[in-house]
C-alpha cells in the first residue's frame, strides 16, 4: 500500500492543504488562488507554495504514446523537488525542461536520457535531469517534474490550477493552529502522516484493491485453519491407542496436553519456515521478471503471519487435546 501514497512520501512536505472532499492523492480538486494567500498569512506558517499534479499523454521520439504523471513545482522555490542522479536542478528553468524519475516505470520512456525530447499536448518537452524516488508509483505511469507555470500551460485545467498547497510550519506546536485556521476557510490541512493514512485507508476500505486482498487473505486463513485442524485431529485419532496406553501407565493430564501442543508447535513452525522461504523465492523470481512488481516481505508481514500460525496451532491443539483427555484407557484396551 505504500505505493499508493508515492507522491506524498516523495515530495515530503510537512503539511498539505486540500479540498475537504478529496479522498486520495490522485484526486485533483483545484484550489482558488486566494486560499494560497490566506494560508501564507496564517500565523505560524513559515512558507506555503502551490503544487500542481495531473496526467498527460506524451508522444515519444519514436512516435509511441505514453501516459505520464506530471508534477508542477513552485517556480520560485522548487519545493518538493527530487534528488538528481544526473543533471542539475537549475536546468528545469530551461525552455521546455522536465525531470524524469528513474523508478520502475522509467523504462516506459524508451531509454530517456538528458536531451531526450517528447511532445505533451502539442508542447515540446526536453529531459534535463534524471531524478530519484523514495517510493515508486502504483499505477504504471512514469513521473515527470517541471515548474508549476509550465505544467499548467502544457496541460488542460479548470479555472483554478492549484492541486495542493504545501506548508512548512514554523514549529510543531503551530500545526494544530494552522489546521484550525485552514478549517475556518473551508479547507483541510493535514500533516504528511495524516494525509498518507487518509490516502491508504481510501484504497484499503473504499476500493477493491485493499478489500479484495483482505478477503482473499481471510479465506486463505480459514481454509488453512480448517485443513490444519482436521489433519491434526485425524493424526490424534490414528494414535488414540498410544495416548490411551500413556494414560494407562500413569501419564498425567498436563503431560498429555504438553505432548500434543509440542507436536502442533513443531509442525506449525516448520510450515511457517517453509512458507516464508517459498514466498521469498517466488517474490524474488517475480521481481527479476517484472520490474515494477510491488510485493515485499516486511517485519509486519512476518509478525502477522506468526500470530496467524499461533492461532492455527492453538486451534489444532485444542481439537486433539479435547479428544485425548476424554478417552478411557479401559475402553481402548477392551477394543
Amino acid at each position: 500500500m505504500q505505493r499508493t501514497g508515492a507522491d506524498i512520501l516523495n515530495i515530503n512536505a510537512k503539511m498539505w492543504v486540500m479540498d475537504p472532499s478529496l479522498n486520495s492523492q490522485v484526486d485533483n480538486i483545484p484550489l482558488p488562488e486566494y486560499v494560497l494567500d490566506a494560508v501564507r498569512s496564517i500565523e505560524g506558517v513559515k512558507y506555503a507554495v502551490p503544487l500542481f499534479t495531473g496526467g498527460g499523454l506524451l508522444k515519444l521520439a519514436n512516435g509511441r504514446y505514453q501516459a505520464a504523471n506530471i508534477i508542477g513545482l513552485d517556480d520560485a522555490t522548487l519545493f518538493g523537488r527530487p534528488n538528481l542522479s544526473e543533471g542539475h536542478i537549475i536546468e528545469i528553468y530551461r525552455d521546455d525542461g522536465y525531470i524524469a524519475i528513474d523508478d520502475a516505470e522509467f523504462s516506459k520512456l524508451d531509454g530517456a536520457t538528458i536531451g531526450t525530447t517528447f511532445e505533451l499536448n502539442d508542447h515540446r518537452g526536453v529531459i534535463v535531469g534524471i531524478g530519484e524516488a523514495l517510493v515508486g508509483g502504483l499505477f504504471g505511469t512514469p513521473t515527470l517534474y517541471t515548474t508549476f507555470r509550465r505544467a499548467i500551460s502544457s496541460l488542460p485545467h479548470t479555472r483554478f490550477t492549484i492541486s495542493f498547497i504545501l506548508v512548512e510550519p514554523k514549529s510543531i506546536e503551530d500545526i494544530k493552529k494552522i489546521q484550525h485556521k485552514v478549517k475556518e476557510l473551508g479547507y483541510l490541512a493535514l500533516t504528511k502522516d495524516e494525509f498518507y493514512k487518509k490516502n491508504r485507508d481510501y484504497y484499503l476500505y473504499k476500493t477493491g484493491l485493499g478489500t479484495n486482498v483482505m478477503i482473499m487473505t481471510l479465506i486463505s486463513f480459514i481454509v488453512g485453519l480448517s485443513i490444519a485442524g482436521q489433519t491434526f485431529y485425524t493424526f490424534v485419532l490414528e494414535n488414540l491407542e498410544e495416548f490411551g496406553a500413556l494414560k494407562a501407565i500413569g501419564a498425567k493430564r498436563n503431560e498429555l496436553i504438553s505432548i500434543i501442543f509440542f507436536q502442533a508447535c513443531v509442525v506449525g513452525f516448520i510450515g511457517y519456515g517453509f512458507g516464508l522461504f517459498f514466498s521469498s523465492v517466488v517474490i524474488a523470481l517475480a521481481k527479476m521478471r517484472v520490474s515494477n512488481y510491488a510485493a515485499l516481505v516486511t517485519f509486519q508481514n512476518l509478525g502477522l503471519t506468526f500470530l496467524m500460525v499461533l492461532v492455527i496451532v492453538a486451534f489444532s491443539s485444542y481439537l486433539g487435546i479435547r479428544k485425548v483427555i476424554t478417552i478411557d484407557p479401559f475402553d481402548i484396551f477392551r477394543g
